[in-house]
């Protein structure tokens, strides 16, 4: 942290005639002059230094964040808020996930309850209208522990806040009810919790983890923000109902256009059915202006503040355009009869700066006259960039030299502790000598220090005798700063229920194949009630599966989105489908057992551990590294030190992090003396990671040369030379790595990125390079974790499922298409410099489209990408794009892979509904692949009168966030992908004939059937089964969800450990209250079944008077009749033995009373593997 610097600026003359300024109540001042990060002390001195909050404006939301996040560096979090506003106009009617409005409402409730002394808010936010502080600190619901309230109502309020009601909490703003336990997620972004109301009380309030749905710690009270900026009453919304009519009624006698009054009349009927059915929309927060009061979020600040605008030119160009934006937007939308009436839009700039009262301080870097403003005093401050040293130690030294001189205070700067003390070594080795500090104090000592910050830019200001100079000013690297997250949405939620079973979904039955599911009904049969799964099959044929049968259907998971064909109960064609898939995969096993068995066998090099400097290299990582990837290395380093030749496939989605894995593991090749070739399928992707493997071996002695067409001939015989005498340690190539002139002086590491999109000829010679090296291959197609357990033992695998800390949601829109918005959304993105794609999959007018493009930007660079232009062409393009000198490029689906361009985080597709789920998700994947907030925007054509399927499309692309049904479907889609590039793409008609998860449920069995010994199947435990006519089932007014109800029926089917039941319990109690009886029976027979399993139990029965058990035949022999006296003891006349061919034990008791029979059984069970562990008779207990 650098606030031990403020004190230099407090003491300088400038600076305190500012502050004298401001505490005279000078109503305008500008200050002048200040450069690079030289802004932020003087930001952070000033917030320290006057009694008045204050609040710095800037011209957009990446600009205020930017400030806000930097800030932390000078001042403590809690001093700071950051407040984004709504920068597309209308864009928030859109919006499928909205991070900026959940960051939004946690800046307002802070400065509610928990006013901060510096608040960073861009013009949008300040243009936006809120209701006044007040009203909406009371719309803010405060709960403690002991409080009453009756569940329902507070549902109610929430819902009345804006909240969305689901069955299962995914991202802010929503809450689920299940009986009396309450889950909230809260819209400002806090962690969720999870409340328990038994007899309308508030008996507990704990946080709730998203990926175990288990609450955490406890809490005394919570404060619940509402989850829209002017939520609506009941009695606003009637009053909404009615303001509606009448703006109907005023604006009909004034349309003459029949189409136009038509459209009118079903946007009307539209927003009084969502008001009558209490459903949020964006719209309403429009028509509110019509009677609701509002205020700028300036009235929410805890006194008058100094309001600080920063570059004030900015500010007012964007301000002009805003009032312009709005005005075309209200226009367009009246007349396609999508609003009512003229509507007051967001504050004016006069409104906002020039007429209120404010202190308002100007800030520029140059002197210039400000539109409105009467200045009452300039301060000019000296301050210069810092300088740039592209690795030129010489001028650094000399520029030291010079300051030194000077009596400056040098300040190097560096990320980490860690590489603090590598750079200092460095530099040390030049002839310049630092003092490492990892806190600074003041006064600063003399000499030259380095410390730790995340400051990229730094500053000479000589009037506060001060010099910064980062690392990234040293040596010309783009350093990466960690962005603070501040709101949290769980990863592990994304795919949590992808295979979650809906109405309608399509299913396989083990035994009678391909049906639908129909619902989860509770039947009633001689007197027992259980709970069945309803299947339909073709023609009117339906089945009836009772849940403790559950394990015997999965979801249908079928290639792309064609359905399947479904089968006929009782036919003869379901097993014939079994059995020929049955006979592929036992081929691919074979195979794939057969050269593990053969790599396993064959020689290699055995790698020596990790070197002093391999720490050092991978401690300079700018990131902090997922636990995958942690994982996936450590696997990787054990194959690598292993004297057999490592053979490890790497998967991760795009931006998981994959590259960083295969660096580290090529530095430690090169550490133990071998060459590393990194085989790429394109040469944009070789240049892409020549330079991403450059920066980060820059300090290090590595030797790194890339071989591609972009060489010339001579400097690629050159390479080629160097390599055969091992001057090169590593080399990133094409397919020009495989040409027989390549040789390597001592190749020990092949790096294979995407081998399924090398040829058949380059696949052959990958293969024999792989002979007897260690061969690491990545792949971006994701790779399920299922079909990874089953290849356990035969295939390597690792993978990164978790995304980088601090990764966005990508923000989402569903828009018509409108040259305005598309305008808007490309000046926002290159005013923040990035980079724009726009998706356009018509060859034919592509051009044309680039030409519209042009015209709407004419100051952007636009260039055009499509697979019919010659590939040199196409590579040029994409090099230009890559190094920033072409802001959009207009491109068809040939950007949907490979493409890694982190600067590009805004994605416009045209015509959105004719790409297939998968086909999106990968697009969108080509944005938000830093920690900036990137936006997608999937448009249609205006008034297209869509296909009923076309709709139904479009309706899943609405969902189609990371956390919407859309994401599970593509994901699916990819999963099939996947597993075709890891096992051959003959597979994809199998896994569509039987569904993906039984096709990979055959293959682990015919994996384990063929690596397993008779004695393994031998000492395999045995299921047993439990029948006995008992109420055991969920009921629906516990569980009321049919997918989380079938979802713990699996669970419990699929237990295997007594553990996992108690661990269950828990869960239920915790996130569905006290469980009623008919589920306490449910536990039980689960808990008999699960103790039977221990004790090699067949069957378990009712029958003649008493319950019945039968042990397996292969361990009745274990058993002798004095095993069974403490049970003799315990249940006396009610307890016997079957004696005969087979041994069981009967307890007798009522079949009235099986209740408690069951709890006897229990006991006589427990007894019995108590007795068991002692004498060590059953070698598989848990």
């Amino acid at each position: 942290m650098l606030r031990a610097l403020l004190p230099l600026l407090h003491e300088n003359t400038d600076f305190n005639v500012l502050v004298q300024g401001i505490e005279r109540g000078l109503t305008d001042q500008l200050v002048t002059g200040l450069a690079g990060s030289a802004k932020l002390l003087f930001f952070a001195a000033l917030s320290h230094r006057i009694e008045e909050p204050v609040v710095i404006v800037t011209h957009n939301n990446y600009q205020a964040q930017k400030i806000a996040e930097e800030m932390e560096e000078w001042l403590d979090p809690s001093e700071i808020v950051y407040l984004p506003g709504e920068e597309i106009i209308g864009g928030e009617d859109h919006a499928t996930l909205n991070e900026e409005r959940t960051l939004r409402l946690k800046g307002l409730k802070r400065l509610l309850f928990d006013p901060p002394k510096l608040i960073v808010i861009s013009y949008a936010a300040l243009r936006m209208r809120y209701l006044p502080k007040e009203p909406y600190r009371g719309k803010h619901i405060k709960l403690s522990v002991g409080s009453e309230i009756e569940p329902e109502r507070l549902v109610d309020m929430l819902l009345e806040n804006g909240y969305e009601r689901v069955d299962d909490l995914s991202y802010p703003g929503q809450v689920a009810r299940r009986g009396e336990i309450i889950d909230i997620f809260p819209a400002s972004g806090e962690t969720p919790v999870r409340l328990a109301l038994p007899f309308d009380e508030i008996e507990s309030i704990r946080t709730l983890d998203l990926e175990n749905l288990r609450s955490q710690a406890s809490l005394t009270d919570i404060i619940i923000s509402p989850a829209q900026e002017r939520p609506l009453s009941t009695g606003e919304r009637q009053k909404l109902a009615e303001r509606l009519e009448a703006l109907y009624e005023e604006a009909w006698p004034k349309i003459g256009d029949e189409t136009r009054r038509e459209k009118f009349t079903l946007h009307v009927k539209e927003m009084q059915t969502l008001l009558a059915t209490h459903t949020m929309h964006p719209l309403f927060r429009r028509y509110t202006l019509t009677f609701q009061q509002t205020v700028s979020v300036l009235e929410y600040v805890s006194r008058s503040p100094l309001v600080v605008l920063d570059e004030i030119s900015r500010i007012q160009e964007v301000a002009a355009q805003y009032e312009k934006q709005e005005a075309e937007y209200y226009l367009a939308e009246r007349a396609e009869g999508r609003l009512l009436g003229e509507l007051p839009s967001g504050f004016t700039y006069t409104e906002l700066i020039e007429k209120a009262h404010l202190k308002r301080l100007y800030v520029s870097f140059f002197i210039r006259n400000i539109r409105g403003a009467r200045l009452k005093h300039v301060i000019n401050f000296t301050t210069r960039s810092g300088q740039t040293f592209h690795g030129q130690i010489e001028t650094l030294r000399q520029e030291l030299s010079r300051w030194q001189k000077q009596n400056m205070h040098v300040l190097f700067l560096s990320k980490s502790i860690d590489e603090a003390h590598h750079l200092s070594r460095t530099l040390a080795d030049e002839g310049i000598e630092l003092d490492v500090l990892p806190e600074l104090t003041y006064p600063l000592p003399k000499r030259a220090i380095m410390t730790v910050s995340d400051l990229t830019q730094g500053f000479e200001w000589p009037a506060t005798r001060l010099v910064l100079v980062t690392e990234e000013e040293i040596y010309y690297r783009r350093r990466k700063t960690r962005r603070k997250r501040t709101v949290t949405i769980e990863n592990a939620e994304r795919i949590r229920h992808y295979q979650d079973l809906r109405m309608g979904d399509y299913v396989v039955h083990v035994h009678h194949g391909i049906g639908r599911f129909m619902g989860i009904e509770t039947l009633e049969t001689l007197g027992t009630h259980k709970d069945y799964l309803r299947i339909q099959y073709a023609g009117t044929d339906q089945l009836y599966v009772p849940v403790e049968q559950i394990d015997l259907i999965q979801k249908y998971i079928g290639a792309e989105e064609k359905p399947p064909k479904l089968n006929k109960l009782g036919g003869s064609e379901w097993a014939r489908t079994k059995q020929k898939v049955a006979r592929a995969v036992r081929d691919i096993a074979e195979d794939l057992i057969k050269l593990y068995a053969k790599r396993a066998s064959s020689p290699g090099f055995a790698f020596p551990p990790d070197t002093p400097l391999q720490k050092e290299f991978e401690a300079l990582f700018p990131y902090e590294p997922t636990p995958d990837q942690l994982r996936a290395i450590e696997e990787i380093k054990r194959d690598m030190e292993a004297p057999r030749p490592m053979d490890r496939l790497l998967c991760g989605d795009v931006g998981y992090g994959k590259t960083e894995v295969a660096i580290r593991a090529a530095f430690k090749a090169v550490m133990g003396g071998k060459q590393v070739a990194f085989l790429v399928p394109t040469t944009i992707l070789a240049q892409q990671h020549y330079e991403t493997i450059k920066e980060r071996i820059d300090a290090f002695p590595v030797q790194l040369d890339v071989l591609s067409r972009f060489k010339t001939r001579a400097e690629q015989q050159d390479i080629l030379k160097r390599l055969a005498r091992g001057e090169i340690d590593i080399i990133v190539g094409t397919h020009r790595l495989l040409s027989k002139d390549v040789t390597f002086h001592d190749l020990g590491l092949l790096i294979v990125d995407e081998e399924q999109r090398f040829g058949v000829a380059h696949k052959e010679r990958i293969k024999e390079l792989k002979a007897n090296i260690d061969v690491l291959t990545l792949t971006a197609t994701p790779i399920p974790r299922t079909l990874h357990m089953s290849l356990l033992g035969v295939r390597d695998l690792s993978l990164i499922e978790t995304p980088p800390e601090n990764r966005y949601p990508v923000q989402t829109y569903v828009v018509e298409y409108s040259p305005g918005l598309v305008k808007e959304a490309i000046e926002r993105e290159l005013a923040r410099g990035g980079q724009v794609f726009f998706l356009y999959n018509y060859v034919q007018t592509i051009y044309r489209m680039a030409e519209e493009l042009k015209s709407l930007l004419p100051e952007a660079q636009i260039a055009v990408a499509h697979g019919q232009m010659p590939e040199r062409e196409l590579e040029h393009v994409m090099l230009d794009f890559l190094s920033g000198e072409i802001d959009v490029l207009v491109s068809t689906s040939i950007i949907e892979t490979g493409v890694d361009i982190p600067n590009v985080n805004t994605l416009i597709i045209y015509d959105a509904d004719r790409l297939g789920l998968s086909q999106l998700y990968q697009l969108r994947g080509r944005v938000g692949r830093t920690n900036r907030l990137a936006y997608a925007y999937l448009t249609v054509q205006k008034g297209k009168i869509l296909s009923e399927e076309a709709e139904k499309r479009l309706e899943a692309i609405r969902e189609f966030t990371e956390l919407g049904s859309g994401f599970k479907i593509a994901m699916r889609d990819l999963a099939i992908r996947g597993a075709g590039n890891l096992l051959g793409a003959e597979q994809h008609g199998f896994i569509a004939a039987v569904g993906f998860d039984l096709y990979n449920e055959m293959l682990k069995e015919a994996v384990q059937s063929l690596r397993s010994s008779d004695e393994a199947q031998v000492n395999a435990p045995h299921r047993t089964q439990v029948k006995l006519t008992i109420d055991a089932y969920i009921p629906d007014d516990y569980v009321s969800a049919p997918h989380q109800k079938i979802a713990l029926y699996k669970r419990l089917a699929h237990m295997e450990e007594l553990g996992e039941l108690d661990d269950l319990i828990d869960e239920l109690h915790d996130r569905f209250g006290p469980s009623p009886a008919p589920v306490e029976r449910l536990l039980l027979i689960t808990r008999v079944r699960l103790l039977g399993e221990l004790l090699d139990v067949e069957k378990i029965w009712y029958a003649e008077g008493g319950i019945r058990l039968l042990f397996h035949p292969d361990r009745a022999r274990h058993w002798h009749p004095m095993d069974f006296a403490p049970l003799q003891a315990t249940f006396g006349r009610s307890f016997g033995i079957i004696a005969g061919e087979r041994l069981g034990l009967i307890l007798r008791v009522q079949e009235t009373d099986l209740l408690k029979g069951l709890n006897m059984l229990i006991q006589a069970l427990s007894l019995l593997l108590e007795e068991s562990k002692q004498k060590g008779v059953i070698s598989h207990v848990q």
